[in-house]
């Protein structure tokens, strides 16, 4: 049983709920590698977008907001909010899963823990006022917005979407609110309902969320029905992301019986959708669902399956059993809203690795948003360090294979071909993103021959200052001015006609390269 993010450290902000009927101002997102263009929708397992074309989420979640800051965590830092998001745009996380708590949507909510000296943009904003400003620097970098409602309250987690301070009314009166306020802004593009339902104790008589079990005040796919169509009714261009369970009752009933044979299979808190294929959700608008399971490492809880001889081949099973199957049998997309670990352990480690490749790569691998960029998760550390500025390069390269990064902001040009190389390649280059003290690139390296690339490599020179931060999708290393990017292990090789797009991101002024070629 998933025990609830320790989310250590306070400070945070968000808004009143009459502020949430303010227009906003905030321009749609651009087309972008990865999130598409327009509204997204569902088509059987795959998210696509307006066109039709096959979108991928790989986003990061970014809380704060849930806590008593009602903000986002970090604005303490000495690292601006903007510069946040463009080292996460830079990375390549293109999607920001965004934890609230109905109380930074209450009226006169305040938010606090902002450093006002390097955020003075910030200085007396509500809550939502804030996340209005996210949600416009995000879109206009190509990146999407998913709102996760984690908390009814500022206090913690809940079983059930609902407590007697926080009523299902509100729940759902709070999120049809915030689908009116950015309806018809493509930034945002759904509602994760509630975070991670779960059993509640192991006594026979337990009241925790349960799935399919018919009981109005247990049972999370009837709820997660009841919220969903209420925010389509306003705006239906939404996604609507639904969490599993814990265990189905919602209670560890039987294991008072004695017989473990009887015991019910129970898994993370929102992460065991074995019953969402028999009871699925039923959304009045079509090609909308998404679900949206956890999964996470011993860091958080040593569950019996890391302890299998067989470790870590025993995993894949396990992931298709609690959710994985929904996207194999093509019954509907999956979107990974949280998973991670503090790495600290190999065991950890290994399961990340296995973790990534069960999902996939390339654009028609599944969604996910990692948790997280905060430093003060207390049970999984984050991507950030605790300067809020520099990264954990360990999790970092684990992830960053699949990774699809935004394109947008930084005025981002495309070049024509680089000094055409002779023979079965050519080479060409843009700049995707931009920002103070660095820049984000993409080398295209096509072959244009008849016969197979073996060993593919392409070089190219920038001016003296500008350094390598990191890669994709090659090899990328750096001496002097010269940069060279190769093929990597899982993909040395390119066939007639294929390409591959070089990805990096580098510190120093925007530059074009010189002297491109490839072989």
């Amino acid at each position: 049983m998933h025990l609830p993010k320790a989310a250590t450290a306070a400070l945070a902000t968000l808004v009143t709920a009459a502020a949430v009927a303010v227009a906003v101002t905030s321009t749609p997102a651009s087309a972008a590698a990865g999130t598409g263009t327009g509204y997204l929708r569902t088509s059987g397992n795959k998210i696509v977008d307006s066109t039709g074309a096959t979108v991928r989420l790989t986003g990061i979640n970014w809380f704060g907001m849930e806590t008593d800051n009602k903000t986002f965590h970090g604005l303490w830092s000495s690292n601006p909010w903007k510069g946040q998001i463009d080292k996460m745009a830079s990375l390549g996380y293109n999607t920001l899963r965004v934890p609230y708590s109905n109380d930074a949507l209450k009226p006169g909510a305040t938010a606090t823990g902002i450093n006002d000296y390097v955020n003075p943009d910030l200085i007396g904003l509500t809550p939502l006022q804030i996340l209005d400003k996210v949600v416009d620097y995000a879109g206009s970098k190509g990146m999407r917005i998913i709102l996760d409602r984690h908390r009814p309250t500022s206090a913690g987690q809940s079983p059930l979407w609902y407590v007697s301070a926080t009523p299902e009314s509100t729940w759902i009166n709070d999120w049809k609110a915030l689908a009116q306020h950015y309806a018809g802004n493509t930034t945002v593009i759904g509602a994760d309902l509630h975070n991670e339902p779960h059993a509640e104790g192991t006594n026979p008589n337990a009241t925790g969320a349960c799935w399919g079990c018919g009981d109005q005040n247990r049972d999370w796919r009837l709820a997660a029905e009841r919220a969903g169509n209420a925010v389509l009714s306003v705006n239906p261009n939404w996604l609507i992301f639904v969490e599993g369970v814990s265990c189905p009752s919602g209670g560890l009933s039987n294991v008072w019986d004695g017989d473990p044979s009887n015991d019910e299979d129970c898994g993370w808190w929102g992460g065991n959708l074995t019953k969402a294929g028999q009871y699925p959700v039923r959304l009045n608008v079509a090609n909308r669902l998404v679900y949206s399971p956890h999964e996470y490492a011993t860091s958080v809880y040593h569950q019996s399956w890391f302890d299998a001889p067989d470790y870590p081949a025993n995993m894949p099973a396990i992931w298709d059993k609690y959710w994985g199957y929904l996207y194999k049998q093509n019954i509907a997309p999956i979107m990974l809203g949280e998973f991670g670990t503090t790495m600290t352990s190999n065991v950890d480690k290994v399961w990340l690795q296995e973790l990534m490749k069960y999902m996939g790569t390339g654009v028609n691998g599944m969604s996910f948003t990692y948790w997280s960029w905060n430093p003060n998760s207390g049970d999984t550390g984050g991507i950030a360090n605790d300067d809020w500025t520099t990264i954990n390069q360990a999790k970092q390269d684990i992830l960053q294979p699949y990774l699809i990064p935004p394109v947008g902001g930084g005025g981002s040009t495309t070049t024509p071909p680089v000094t055409p190389p002779p023979g079965q390649c050519t080479v060409t280059y843009k700049e995707t993103n931009s920002w103070q003290g660095g820049f984000q690139g993409e080398l295209t390296v096509k072959n244009t021959g008849t016969s197979t690339l073996s060993g593919w490599s392409a070089t190219w020179t920038f001016p003296s200052g500008v350094t390598l931060n990191n890669g994709w999708n090659a090899v990328v290393t750096q001496s002097g001015t010269t940069w060279t990017a190769k093929g990597p292990d899982w993909s040395k090789n390119l066939a007639p006609g294929a390409s591959v797009a070089v990805g990096f991101t580098a510190n120093g002024p925007s530059s074009q390269p010189a002297g491109a070629t490839c072989s």
